[in-house]
């Protein structure tokens, strides 16, 4: 299922529902692949706060990031969260998909992925806060432009997060 998100002034958005090749025809080389992870624990997900000085400042996200060229997104994901939050995350299915440009920017293919095991405690490491958030929740906070059709189809319950073997 293919779903287009609203296109404003500020950038544009193609998302997916069920995930799509990652050689897919729709998504040319020159996308950045960024991999974020949809942390579920106790009914509640992990956010976290852009910091102040950076990029998107003080806007929330889930944590995670670029991945390095020829690098698979699941092993960028594992990265990224020890070097965030000091973890070491058992990787799960691919929830969420979409493509997104920022303007003046290259655009980016973002994959959201369920994360429902980690070993180590979550330490902050780089955001002004973490969070853990039930669902309907999320619609309270100032997410990234790419991740808010994700944000209110988790919020109404379109995209569900269970845990493991369920």
């Amino acid at each position: 299922m293919r779903e287009l998100a609203g296109r404003g002034q500020r950038g544009n958005s193609v998302a997916w529902s069920q995930p799509a090749a990652l050689n897919s025809p729709v998504m040319p080389d020159a996308l950045r692949i960024v991999a974020a992870a949809l942390l579920w624990q106790q009914g509640r997900l992990l956010i976290c706060q852009r910091s102040p000085g950076g990029d998107f400042p003080n806007q929330w996200e889930f944590p995670g990031g670029k991945a390095e060229p020829g690098e698979p997104p699941e092993e960028a994901l594992r990265r990224e969260l020890e070097e965030e939050l000091g973890i070491a995350a058992q990787i799960g299915q691919e929830i969420w998909r979409v493509v997104h440009s920022y303007p003046g920017r290259k655009p980016l293919q973002l994959l959201f992925f369920a994360v429902h095991r980690y070993q180590g405690h979550i330490e902050n490491r780089v955001f002004q806060q973490v969070l853990w958030v039930s669902p309907r929740d999320l619609l309270q906070y100032d997410f990234l432009e790419a991740d808010r059709l994700l944000i209110e189809k988790l919020a109404t319950g379109e995209v569900l997060l269970v845990a493991e073997g369920n």
